[in-house]
């Protein structure tokens, strides 16, 4: 393929992403290799739930007996390992998704812990560290926070961990890094997490927010220790196609506690109806290991082009992932705000709209963020986006397809060297 038949890049950049794309072909081999893993445990799980069309159907009113809303709940358990999950497209957000599981599983006078530092940004007014009092955060519902800080490299502080859940019912990791450049978890160091908080507290709850996460290893947290994990479906779990939703999904009791506060008590998971959602949470599904892989290919091939052009990348090629986004260290806001509004002009939807810094709900800073994509805010489709504020990283992530990804980061490159941003 010659991508200058439809794309004005620079030759130069295109002698340097050969290089770069052969820089990452060991990481592409791994990538692949988890993705037909990961592939077959779905088909399996799609198989043995026995999902057939009349599935895809959907419900109405107050959808009692929906056999494709309860099919898919098993079909998600089975393939992250869990006794239950729960799947509703009315899950607003990752965030939503998350408030609606602390909300279920805490009470007043509970104490939740975080063990991997402050949560990401959307998190701080639920859980009233942030905010006013009195809109109804868990602080004002008598819930207690505390947190586990990192130690300095970002990692978790095992030590500090054992010690930090004591008298608490959630110890609570998440998974992804926010906005930092922290690492993404890996299973590995998630076994240890977990390991750590048993020996603090056996009793404690452990909650990952699994976002971004979703089949980039073999194995999800509910496989390596925790009891409830949680994420979006316009993000990994989604494939790029389901439009909205998210799960929640572990330990039967707590899935029903879940379940309890997005309906109501006593009703929880046999209500709720699924109108049109199914069939595109089901196929969503299905496609989601192969989508997943996609975007950490787009990731490592971004991390290794962009390190070619002498910028910090994390993780960088050659280094373990644990969920699909990259952050890249740019130095200043003129190079993140241009590699922002680079990877617009190489998106599907919306290729025109040149991206600006604004106030956005949720964040104490201006954000930037490139998003030309088939759903809002879909982060498994090629999206970046970052504060402005030291140290000026862009968080990049998504492209359902390894084509439509490269040529996003080779249009992000190509709008810094025009404006001599960058130098050959």
């Amino acid at each position: 393929m010659n991508i200058k038949d439809f794309f004005n890049i620079d030759d130069r950049i295109l002698e340097i992403a050969k290089a770069a794309e052969n820089d990452a072909c060991d990481d592409f081999k791994l990538i692949e290799k988890t993705a037909a893993y990961n592939g077959a445990k779905v088909l399996a799980a799609f198989q043995k739930n026995r999902v057939s069309e009349p599935c895809f159907y959907g419900s109405t009113g107050y959808g009692y007996g929906d056999m494709g809303r309860d099919a898919l709940d098993r079909v998600f358990a089975d393939a992250f390992g869990a006794e239950d999950a729960l799947v509703r497209h009315n899950f607003v957000s990752g965030t939503h998704a998350l408030t609606v599981a602390l909300f279920g599983i805490l009470r007043t006078g509970d104490k939740m812990v975080s063990i991997t530092g402050k949560p990401y940004d959307t998190l701080e007014e639920v859980l009233g560290i942030s905010g006013k009092s009195g809109d109804g955060s868990l602080k004002d519902y008598g819930v207690e926070y505390a947190q586990v800080d990192l130690l300095s490299d970002g990692t978790p502080d095992y030590d500090a961990i054992v010690d930090g859940v004591k008298g608490a019912k959630v110890a609570y990791i998440q998974r992804s890094r926010g906005y930092s450049l922290r690492p993404a978890y890996t299973m590995a160091q998630m076994r240890k997490m977990t390991e750590a908080v048993r020996k603090g507290n056996p009793d404690a709850i452990i909650m990952v927010d699994n976002c971004y996460g979703e089949f980039v290893e073999e194995t999800e947290p509910t496989q390596n220790g925790a009891d409830i994990i949680i994420g979006s479906l316009i993000k990994n779990a989604g494939g790029g196609i389901a439009r909205t939703g998210g799960y929640i999904a572990g330990k039967k009791e707590l899935v029903e506690k879940c379940a309890f506060r997005l309906t109501c008590v006593g009703m929880g998971k046999e209500v709720g109806c699924t109108l049109d959602m199914n069939r595109e949470m089901f196929l969503g599904f299905f496609h989601a290991p192969e989508c997943v892989a996609n975007a950490l290919k787009t990731a490592s091939f971004a991390a290794a082009l962009f390190s070619r052009f002498g910028f910090e990348c994390y993780p960088n090629i050659g280094e373990k992932r644990g969920d699909i986004v990259e952050a890249i260290c740019l130095k200043n806001d003129k190079n993140l705000i241009a590699f922002c509004q680079g990877i617009q002009t190489g998106s599907p939807i919306d290729a025109h709209v040149v991206p600006e810094p604004w106030d956005m709900p949720g964040y104490t800073s201006q954000v930037i963020m490139a998003a030309g994509a088939f759903t809002m805010g879909a982060s498994i489709e090629l999206s970046a986006d970052a504060p402005l504020r030291e140290p000026y990283a862009v968080w990049m992530q998504g492209g359902v397809t390894y084509t439509s990804g490269k040529i996003g980061v080779l249009l992000a490159a190509q709008k810094m060297l025009e404006q001599g941003l960058i130098t050959l």
